[in-house]
């Protein structure tokens, strides 16, 4: 029997796909497979995010309890994006852990396994071009990073500390692991990287000039590939080219996530986004003139240092213009390392929102967007929605699966279809599920 590994997934995409690497690289290169119960685990990994203040306060507690059910020689390592910037200090506070490894720093997964009490972080390292060891399970959908790191400045983020400067990965790379990957039964794609449309400003070496747009077409033109998504697109990046490239390519599913973060000018200037509301508005409207069904998801902040109610108010009338289909939406978190916190701590002129207000403004938004969703999804009744079937439940006869715009879809069926697409017409509603009949 080989070594069991057990792995604990925080955070984004990003982090879900750097699990994915580290438990492909163990597999092959160091005999490891994978445990659901960290009890019989020879090797216990804790992938974390450090994008809020929450998750990472929580990770002392987790290391706690992993030290005191896991077996005796088991080794726990910290990985992620926590890791990054911690660094030592998660030796110096938790004895049990074995090793730290960074974000930045995924490929050496099999060298630090064999080292005692070591912290490797370096958010300058390049492995951009390095070709992982690859997971041959076939699934119906994959991810593929296309970029590293970050070269955005925004005043709240994090981020650019724990993954270094943006580095595009080679598009050869991309491509065929793409390749691999639909040749494994994948059926949809999903395109990862901080800011996936400013793909191409820089590579490590020598490489084919090539931009996001072009980078979405090579990837559209793949035999047996159904479906391509992307996240996050940065809108300052949402030039012509691309809104026509996305509007007409019928691979490109018709759903975007597009980080708003604030409706006020004054703060998203503060947060140094780059970008007005006005022109948020004006992608947002020519993508509908194309994509009359295009879907649309973001990330909105509240509570951000001086933001006022007026601000707030701003925030509140982009949710109403827009009308969102998917929100994520956070009070704001200081992390260290951001010139925000630098305010704060400097400038005694920026002052935190009191967090009662800004737990009020959260409901108020949480609540409008619920009330959008419910309204949106009636006027989804009779419409026709093409469907990615991902589950079959055998017991109750309902196929499950998400449709081009991001919606998720039942279906009574008498049979299994999933792996297939099949036109559905939405006959009812149920909370944020659309229920329909195959046609």
């Amino acid at each position: 029997m080989g070594k069991k590994l057990y792995i604990q997934t925080l955070g984004c995409a990003m982090n879900e796909r750097d699990s994915a690497h580290i438990i492909a690289e163990l597999q092959e290169k160091e005999h490891y497979f994978l445990t659901q119960n960290p009890k019989e685990a020879d090797l216990i990994l804790i992938n974390t995010c450090s994008v809020r203040e929450k998750p990472e306060k929580k990770l002392f507690s987790e290391i706690g309890q992993y030290a005191k059910l896991k077996k005796q020689d088991a080794k726990i390592g910290v990985c992620g994006c926590t890791a990054s910037h911690l660094g030592d200090v998660i030796l110096k506070r938790s004895k049990s852990v074995d090793f730290v490894l960074g974000a930045r720093n995924v490929s050496k997964i099999s060298q630090i396994i064999h080292q005692k009490r070591v912290a490797w972080v370096d958010i300058d390292y390049d492995d951009s071009a390095y070709v992982f060891s690859q997971n041959p399970n076939s699934t119906l959908k994959g991810m593929i990073n296309i970029s590293i790191g970050c070269d955005k400045k925004c005043t709240y983020c994090i981020v650019p500390h724990t993954r270094g400067n943006e580095i595009s990965i080679p598009a050869a790379l991309i491509l065929d692991e793409a390749k691999r990957m639909v040749g494994d039964g994948v059926k949809e794609i999903l395109l990862l990287g901080q800011n996936v449309n400013n793909y191409g400003k820089r590579f490590s070496n020598e490489h084919r000039a090539i931009n996001f747009t072009q980078l979405l077409n090579e990837i559209s033109q793949i035999n047996g590939l159904e479906r391509i998504r992307f996240t996050s697109p940065h809108p300052l990046h949402m030039d012509d080219d691309f809104i026509s490239e996305f509007a007409r390519n019928p691979k490109i599913c018709k759903s975007i996530h597009m980080p708003l973060q604030s409706g006020s000018n004054a703060i998203l200037q503060k947060m140094r986004r780059g970008y007005t509301k006005e022109w948020f508005l004006n992608r947002i409207e020519k993508m509908r003139s194309l994509i009359p069904c295009l879907s649309v998801g973001t990330d909105i902040i509240v509570g951000f240092p001086t933001e006022s109610e007026e601000d707030f108010l701003d925030t509140l009338d982009m949710l109403e213009k827009v009308r969102f289909d998917t929100l994520y939406s956070f009070i704001y978190s200081s992390r260290p390392h951001t010139q925000a916190q630098k305010w704060l701590e400097e400038d005694k002129s920026v002052k935190l929102v009191d967090e009662e207000v800004a737990k009020e403004r959260l409901m108020l938004l949480k609540e409008r967007h619920k009330e959008i969703l419910t309204e949106d999804n009636f006027k989804q009744i009779g419409k026709i929605h093409s469907i990615l079937f991902e589950s079959f439940d055998e017991e109750n006869l309902l196929l499950e699966g998400r449709s081009d715009t991001n919606k998720l879809v039942r279906v009574k069926a008498g049979r299994n279809l999933v792996g297939e697409i099949c036109k559905v017409k939405i006959s009812q509603i149920k909370g944020a599920q659309l229920l329909g009949e195959l046609i």
